[in-house]
């Protein structure tokens, strides 16, 4: 049997637009709401910052990522990468299903530039009795969506690593990020173990292809078309910035999100992708 998860990452710029014109962390829970991923790994999110919650009236009363993932994704981790004195931002990963470990692995190369690379792993449905096909559906207000699953899908099946990253603006200091993380990642779990490594990679040279994805086994969602999306600058993608790799699954589907005339919820693009993963028999890598 095999089921599909559905993935989306994105770099939120802390809940603003491009150049900080408006707040909209609220507009992007929406959007995130209904593109309905099983999930979800966000870069840029804002822990705590006391200043924009004096300036902004709606600014949310919990952590941008507790705040997103609040009756939808009933697990969510954080990890605090840069340490201010209004507060604090990092990685995050929300989840369907529950997360059973979470790390956060400083590789931090340039003071200056706080990075870290949030490593969970997360406990996926079993496949029982039925093939699971992932569907958005719209929110509503009830129980977590994991309380809404049939009985056959409840998460106890296998475990699932996931890591969301953020990497330096220098080249030298992204090798030596990619280095550090295959180098953990090779120590931390098996080497067929399924994996998915999301986030803004900075990679507009696309190193990762062979420092991360020939290294560790990994296929990147949009290598059916030969490259890496656009996704930077959301207003009009021309960069190559973000990431999603995959092991031990193949990819459906990919596709850029958020980049219609007008909506600017933040200065990148968003990813996704649906991936089929079948069982150890007849599991195989993304594209």
């Amino acid at each position: 049997m095999a089921y599909v998860l559905s993935v989306a990452s994105f770099n939120i710029h802390k809940g603003f637009s491009p150049f900080n014109a408006r707040l909209t962390v609220h507009e992007l829970r929406e959007r995130l709401r209904s593109l309905a991923p099983d999930i979800v790994f966000l870069q840029e999110v804002q822990g705590a910052h006391s200043g924009h919650a004096a300036r902004h009236g709606n600014w949310p009363a919990a952590a941008q990522h507790d705040f997103l993932a609040e009756d939808v994704w009933p697990d969510a981790a954080y990890g605090r990468n840069v340490v201010h004195g209004r507060g604090h931002h990092g990685n995050a990963i929300l989840s369907r299903f529950p997360i059973e470990y979470a790390h956060n692995q400083d590789v931090t190369h340039l003071r200056f530039e706080r990075r870290g690379l949030l490593h969970c792993t997360l406990r996926l449905p079993t496949t029982e009795n039925a093939e699971r096909t992932t569907t958005p559906t719209p929110h509503r207000a009830g129980p977590p969506a994991s309380a809404q699953l049939p009985p056959a899908l409840a998460p106890a099946g296998e475990l699932l690593h996931c890591v969301c990253v953020h990497l330096s603006l220098f080249a030298h200091s992204r090798r030596r990020q990619m280095s550090a993380l295959a180098d953990y990642l090779e120590s931390a779990i098996d080497a067929d173990a399924p994996l998915i490594i999301a986030g803004d990679f900075n990679d507009w040279r696309n190193d990762g292809e062979h420092m991360l994805a020939r290294r560790l086994g990994l296929g990147e969602v949009f290598s059916s078309r030969g490259r890496p999306a656009r996704s930077f600058p959301a207003r009009l993608p021309l960069l190559r910035l973000d990431r999603i790799y995959v092991r031990g699954f193949s990819v459906e589907q990919a596709g850029l999100q958020f980049v219609e005339t007008g909506l600017r919820v933040s200065d990148h693009a968003a990813l996704s992708a649906h991936l089929r993963r079948a069982d150890k028999a007849g599991a195989h890598h993304g594209d």
